[in-house]
């Protein structure tokens, strides 16, 4: 069975706050480490009302520290917001804490809007072309310190978190491939580019000394009940986050809606079934036709499940499902 993995996006419901996010996400946590789930990564997003995970490397460590096995991880850092240092000491604690469980997906988006990335980073001198050499800077924070080095992360110098570059276009395959990481596609939003990246990642990899072969995770949806059509039902409350998020007016994750998409513009309509080209929405045994039929399209190593369900005992479930649709 291929290894699965978790993307979550901390979800906050309509009518809830971040805190019950926040602890939902630690309760899917250790019930995805139950039914054998590889890593859980949370994304860093900013002024979005649906998102609970701004405090990214926060939250990393109070999953693993609710969870024992799991990897855990960022799905992404996003980079251009932060200080190479500063990353590299809030990973290095994070890695000194848990051991050989924490991963860093790094990507070259802000996760946000212009204005509110200025309040991340209120001299912003540099730009997202800066991403390969903060990429390089922040390994050179995490290897071992040399002998006289003057700027030392502690923690963080000789704890080799291993990085990660995430991507939705050809860009990050080719840093990721001449840097000899491991590469993680965004196809659950962002679908279009993942076959040409996909095969330049591949073909441009050079060995390195944290990864000697390519080795590439890709992002699915998932929604899998016990029927299609209650798994269409459910599924309709990320795609109602989704467009307004393309329409610029993020929301809370709102309730599901029975015929969701009937008036809907033709551009607008495009765009969902372009996200629902990379995921499995349905039963159980549909689930398991699409899985398989998107890793032998991509040959993808590993799978990192995304799920937003405005139910949080519906989305536990499709998580258990997903186990089931994949053995």
């Amino acid at each position: 069975m291929i290894p699965l993995s978790v993307l979550d996006l901390a979800p906050v419901i309509q009518g809830s706050i971040p805190a019950v996010a926040l602890k939902n996400s630690l309760d899917l946590a250790q019930h995805v480490e139950q039914w054998g789930y590889n890593r859980y990564w949370v994304a860093e997003h900013h002024n979005m009302a649906g998102i609970a995970s701004a405090a990214t490397a926060v939250l990393i460590g109070h999953i693993a520290g609710g969870t024992s096995t799991i990897r855990v991880g960022s799905g992404g850092i996003m980079l251009p917001n932060h200080a190479p240092l500063v990353i590299a000491e809030q990973f290095g604690t994070l890695a000194s804490l848990y051991p050989d469980r924490i991963d860093l997906g790094l990507g070259r988006a802000l996760g946000t809007d212009q204005l509110t990335a200025h309040a991340l980073r209120r001299t912003l001198t540099g730009t997202v072309d800066d991403f390969p050499k903060d990429v390089i800077e922040l390994q050179h924070y995490l290897s071992d310190a040399e002998e006289g080095q003057q700027v030392i992360a502690t923690p963080g110098a000789g704890t080799q978190v291993p990085i990660w570059i995430l991507g939705s276009s050809l860009f990050g395959a080719q840093l990721a491939a001449a840097l000899g990481l491991p590469y993680a596609f965004a196809s659950h939003f962002a679908p279009q580019e993942l076959m040409n990246a996909l095969k330049i990642y591949r073909e441009r990899f050079k060995p390195s000394a944290q990864l000697q072969a390519p080795y590439v995770m890709a992002g699915f949806n998932i929604c899998i009940a016990d029927t299609d059509e209650e798994a269409i039902f459910l599924r309709s409350s990320a795609l109602q986050s989704m467009l307004h998020l393309r329409r610029g007016m993020p929301i809370q994750l709102p309730p599901p809606l029975e015929n969701f998409g009937t008036d809907l513009t033709p551009q607008e309509q495009a765009m969902l079934n372009s996200i629902n080209e990379c995921a499995a929405i349905g039963s159980v045994q549909t689930a398991s036709t699409r899985i398989q039929e998107f890793i032998e399209k991509t040959g993808v190593d590993e799978l990192m499940c995304v799920c937003s369900m405005f139910d949080h005992d519906k989305r536990l479930e499709s998580f258990r499902l997903a186990v089931e649709a994949c053995s």
